[in-house]
């Protein structure tokens, strides 16, 4: 079978040292920002508020006019276009506050009597009101390049009038699916005996672009070293390389022998339980990562070396959800191997569905994550706390 054997994170650390992320930019919407990353510092152009600003519905008025007021002493205000000596204005929230205004009475505060306003309550300076630039000032750095945008930063960004934001361009990722029994997913289309419908290739994309790839889905390859060559020569603009099936060392896996003849075969055979044909290569600098065919194998491959490299090609932090959980069941693993165990989640505790079965893809919807058993560790036992990461 495989002559030698590489561990999961020598294997991965290797490939994540040969690649750079892309650096390449884009302008893109605001609309379409969310989870981009920014390729250079925004830098406000101008002051937020733009103008003094009312913060409360009520009277703009000079707070030293309001001294002294009380319920038992109020004070009344001539109503006035223009705030000043003995004049308030009446404002809205967020209307601009002119003339010698420096405070907002609250209405709850004040009785309108004909042409005047019977203020209860004294107000200070600045009370109320928002000042020009008080959030934001022109020039002040907002973002630093490498943020990565969420929906209130965006906003903000559209409050400073801004309308696009420059980010790096996501990573091409292309996806080729090989394998002669295949039918494509989605088509409608009936199986034959010995037929099975494409869904890694699927699985992929909606990772990829989870992790903030853009998937390049191609047509299905036949078992054929000619046709997985030129699917792999077809897509070399990619900036990652994922290829699903025939990875493993049987007559009709010839996905390893082709990328060690266009490049360089890094790994071929990982200590991993299941994904042990994961292959690893690189092509005239784009990385390809070989998923087996199996399902579940092809799964822990994806997070295991697919999602960290994504990562670092996005510019971005390389963050799982993770939680702490109890087993309810010991999990039994292979010495020397790294085991992804899937588990369903209750209650703080976890139960294991299975660590064997490579294509049983059911195990992994009915889960809610997986565990990592290390490959020095021979099982973990029932009560044992575990770090969960949450697909």
């Amino acid at each position: 079978m495989f002559k030698q054997l590489s561990s999961v994170s020598e294997s991965s650390r290797t490939l994540l040292e040969m690649c750079s992320p892309v650096m390449r930019i884009e302008n893109i919407s605001l609309n379409r920002a969310q989870g981009r990353t920014l390729s250079r510092n925004i830098v406000s152009p101008t002051d937020l508020p733009t103008f003094d600003r009312a913060a409360m519905d009520g009277y703009a008025v000079r707070a030293e006019d309001t001294r002294g007021a009380s319920s038992l002493s109020p004070i009344y205000l001539e109503i006035e276009s223009e705030t000043g000596e003995g004049r308030c204005t009446p404002v809205r929230t967020g209307m601009p506050v002119g003339g010698d205004a420096n405070a907002v009475v609250m209405k709850e505060d004040a009785i309108l009597r004909g042409s005047q306003v019977e203020i209860s309550a004294e107000v200070h300076p600045n009370r109320n009101l928002a000042r020009k630039g008080e959030d934001i000032k022109a020039g002040e750095l907002v973002f630093e390049k490498g943020h990565v945008l969420r929906p209130p930063d965006i906003a903000l960004m559209a409050s400073l009038g801004l309308r696009e934001a420059e980010v790096w361009q996501m990573p091409k990722v292309a996806i080729i699916p090989t394998g002669s029994e295949l039918v494509p997913s989605l088509s409608g289309q009936n199986l034959e005996p010995g037929q099975a419908y494409e869904t890694n290739g699927l699985m992929s994309k909606l990772y990829v672009q989870t992790w903030g790839g853009n998937p390049q889905r191609h047509a299905i390859v036949e078992d054929e070293p000619s046709k997985v060559r030129e699917a792999i020569l077809s897509n070399r603009d990619a900036d990652l390389i994922l290829l699903s099936g025939g990875t493993s060392v049987g007559e009709k896996d010839y996905v390893p022998p082709v990328v060690k003849e266009l490049g360089e075969l890094i790994v071929h055979g990982v200590r991993l339980t299941p994904g042990k044909p994961t292959a690893l290569g690189l092509i005239e600098k784009t990385p390809v990562i070989c998923l087996p065919g199996y399902s579940v194998a092809a799964l822990a491959a994806l997070f295991l070396f697919a999602r960290p490299l994504i990562k670092k090609l996005a510019h971005l932090q390389d963050e799982s959800f993770k939680i702490t959980a109890k087993l309810t069941r010991k999990i039994a693993s292979r010495p020397g191997y790294l085991t992804f165990a899937r588990v369903v989640l209750e209650d703080e505790k976890a139960t294991p569905i299975m660590t064997t079965g490579a294509g049983i893809l059911s195990s992994v919807a009915r889960s809610k994550g997986y565990v990592l058993i290390p490959e020095e560790i021979e099982g973990l036992e029932a009560g044992d706390s575990v770090e969960v990461t949450l697909f």
